[in-house]
């Protein structure tokens, strides 16, 4: 039990970004010039080949497809119809993807050939990823945490070293990445950084997954608030105006939803995890929030389209596998 304890914690400390103090600021970046499009060559969508994926690194539902988006170290794959489909083209080392009602918005490194620079900053695509549309920091910032509202009025980024102006902290974009203000996080009283998860209809109001807990903002995380108990929470996603999850309470892992206005919370109905494979990213589709994803340490993808009555194990250790 102790070496299964210490293994989780070390799991762990990567989910989270550790605080560095730094003062508030607004800034243009100065990459703002370069947004053009680069269309790859022969692009589609294709039947995935069998294979193990190295690592789930974001899930979505984008509002202009009806698939489940994974973001891997070795492009975009997409589960539809309990098919596993992929690009041909493409294949970016993906962070963070973030599902919006045009496409998705992600960060990352270009694939080896792609002409593109290293690495790719925020950038945003409305065609599966056949073009990507530069919006902030190209050539300049990786991003391991990016979230948005579905709507698309607002983004937010945890930047973890200086980029031009910027110091390390969280930063939030009201015109689509073209200027960048620092949250402020009064009353944030964690020692880290984790997942951030965005009203899909305000981009205003936002959450965050810390090591004690969750933290809630109605003014870009300006202010914030614990609107939960000091466990440690590893994903989180917004479902209507609750938020859906995960945490590790008494070495188990649940599922819980919580009303951020009123505290009131409720356990969802949750397959078994083993307690050194947290979940890692969480996902509900805003066009229907009973279709609901969640991925785990080690690739494993569980997919309902029930409210979380039942759960479809999808990926089971990353590998794809079908006829």
């Amino acid at each position: 039990m102790i070496v299964k304890k210490q293994v989780f914690l070390s799991i762990l400390i990567g989910t989270f970004f550790v605080i560095a103090g730094c003062t508030n600021q607004n800034t243009k970046p100065s990459n703002q010039e370069n947004k053009s499009e680069v269309k790859a060559v022969h692009f589609q969508v294709v039947p995935a080949k069998n294979q193990k994926l190295g690592q789930i690194r974001g899930i979505g539902f984008p509002g202009n497809d009806q698939a489940l988006y994974i973001a891997t170290n070795d492009g975009l794959k997409f589960y539809l119809d309990s098919k596993w489909l992929e690009t041909s083209a493409n294949k970016h080392d993906y962070m963070s993807l973030q599902a919006i009602e045009a496409g998705f918005l992600s960060s990352g490194h270009p694939q080896k050939g792609a002409g593109l620079k290293d690495p790719l900053g925020l950038v945003e695509s409305t065609d599966k990823g056949k073009t990507l549309k530069r919006l902030a920091f190209y050539g300049k910032g990786n991003f391991h945490f990016v979230s948005a509202s579905f709507s698309g009025n607002g983004i937010y980024l945890i930047n973890e070293r200086p980029i031009d102006k910027l110091d390390p902290g969280i930063y939030f974009s009201k015109n689509g990445g073209k200027n960048w203000s620092k949250s402020t996080l009064t009353n944030f009283t964690a020692d880290s950084f984790g997942t951030i998860a965005v009203h899909s209809k305000d981009g205003n109001i936002m959450a965050m997954s810390t090591r004690t807990g969750i933290f809630y903002s109605e003014d870009f995380g300006n202010t914030m608030k614990a609107i939960t108990g000091p466990d440690m929470i590893t994903a989180l996603t917004f479902s209507g105006d609750e938020i859906l999850y995960s945490s590790v309470e008494d070495k188990k892992i649940l599922l819980k939803k919580v009303n951020p206005k009123t505290g009131e919370q409720a356990n969802v109905v949750f397959p078994f995890l083993d307690y050194d494979n947290p979940v890692t990213y969480l996902a509900v589709d805003p066009k229907n929030e009973n279709k609901l994803a969640f991925a785990t340490y080690k690739n494993d993808l569980y997919e309902s389209i029930d409210g979380g009555k039942s759960w479809n194990n999808v990926l089971a250790s990353g590998r794809i596998e079908q006829e």
